[in-house]
């Protein structure tokens, strides 16, 4: 079976190719995101997951979804307000729940931080979550979306033993480099991949800040350019 492939499109977008073939992205942001890399924009997709309504985590769902005919996962206000816009397949879930859709385990999980849309004025998506996904071949992955650091990231690593987390560390609306080192040793990962950063002057945080707060830790992590691969 082959190997995990991430592939990072910027911010918190992320392709993934499973070991089953299937084409996953995450809070699919290309439109005005200046690190999208275009010759990477994904041709293809199976499932799309949405950590939370804002619109650098949403901007593109809809239209990947109905382009690629990919079933996408939220929570409940989430994927409602995605069906309203015109996407034919969603799997609406709530915190705790777990759906198994084109053989993928995929469980909602808290998160830390807020959740809306401007569309002519703000409309409420729900709370912010992020996703354990249980990948065919065993491994387990974890997708914080956007959170700050919470208590029972302890209860996820005990619950799910995820083996690869993606963690924001821009700092100032998500947790920092120190706070994602603390998380990654709460959760038991491996491997870390960092996200929600260097897009923006107001995000300070960077992987090397990230690899100085978990040296010795042997956690090791997965730094990527926008456009870049690891398998």
């Amino acid at each position: 079976m082959p190997n995990l492939s991430i592939t990072w499109l910027g911010h918190s977008s992320f392709h993934l190719r499973t070991p089953g073939g299937l084409h996953v992205l995450f809070d699919p942001w290309y439109t005005g995101n200046p690190r999208f890399p275009e010759a990477a924009r994904p041709k293809q997709a199976d499932l799309i997951l949405v950590s939370h309504g804002h619109s650098d985590h949403i901007t593109d769902a809809a239209a990947m979804a109905k382009s690629t005919g990919a079933t996408v996962v939220g929570i409940w206000e989430v994927a409602t307000w995605l069906g309203i816009k015109g996407v034919q397949a969603v799997e609406p879930m709530n915190k705790g729940g777990t759906v198994t859709t084109k053989g993928l385990r995929i469980t909602m999980t808290d998160a830390a931080h807020s959740s809306s849309f401007d569309d002519n004025g703000f409309v409420y998506l729900g709370e912010p979550a992020g996703f354990i996904v249980g990948l065919e071949n065993g491994q387990t992955i974890y997708f914080a979306g956007d959170t700050a650091l919470f208590g029972d990231m302890k209860l996820i690593g005990e619950l799910y033993k995820p083996d690869i987390a993606f963690l924001p560390i821009g700092d100032r609306f998500t947790m920092g480099p120190d706070t994602a080192a603390m998380a990654a040793r709460w959760l038991g990962v491996r491997q870390v991949v960092p996200m929600h950063w260097g897009t923006f002057p107001l995000l300070t945080g960077t992987p090397d800040a990230l690899k100085r707060h978990l040296a010795g830790s042997g956690i090791e992590v997965l730094e990527l350019k926008p456009g870049e691969t690891a398998e």
